[in-house]
């Protein structure tokens, strides 16, 4: 039997953060880091947290993000031997969900619409692994959680870590042996 595998997509296969870096320099001329973001609460590593924050409801912020280096391949690769289905928190944003059922048709054909879950609470999610960027999924995740590197998640130690998408295919290939 084929185990399956939820995958974020902000952080995880979209890089959200730079974009929103990308943004936030167009809209207000202040340059900011990923290293000023390490260890901080996404929206409050900006200058104005407020102004980051409206950002997010901007329409285009979800459809033009770039792709995380490596996603697109290794999806590919796991879906050879995994259920793979894309979860994503979206309901928060209301642009956010055809932007990212967009993105997603765009960049990751290969997903059918039958895997992409978008939802309020991953609770609900039931596979056998979670990769996540967000503590408050991998938390309450029923199989196995994985915690993928992002700028606000560097100090945590919960949870098995991967920071890249080699390193993901890695772990999860070892753990079909």
């Amino acid at each position: 039997m084929r185990k399956s595998i939820a995958i974020d997509m902000d952080n995880v296969i979209a890089d959200i953060e730079s974009n929103w870096i990308n943004l936030y320099y167009k809209e207000y001329g202040v340059k900011v880091t990923r290293q000023d973001l390490h260890g901080k609460p996404e929206d409050e590593a900006f200058p104005d947290p407020v102004a980051a924050r409206r950002l997010i409801y901007q329409p285009g912020f979800f459809r033009y993000a770039p792709i995380v280096p490596g996603a697109q391949e290794a999806l590919i690769k796991l879906q050879e031997h995994f259920d793979v289905y894309i979860v994503s928190a979206a309901m928060e944003f209301p642009n956010s969900l055809p932007e990212k059922y967009d993105w997603l048709h765009e960049h990751f054909p290969s997903i059918s619409w039958k895997n992409i879950v978008f939802c309020g609470d991953k609770r609900i999610i039931d596979t056998d692994y979670l990769i996540d960027d967000h503590l408050k999924n991998l938390d309450f995740c029923k199989g196995t959680p994985i915690l993928f590197t992002a700028s606000h998640n560097v100090n945590v130690e919960r949870h098995k870590r991967v920071n890249n998408w080699q390193e993901a295919l890695q772990l999860l290939n070892s753990e079909l042996i």
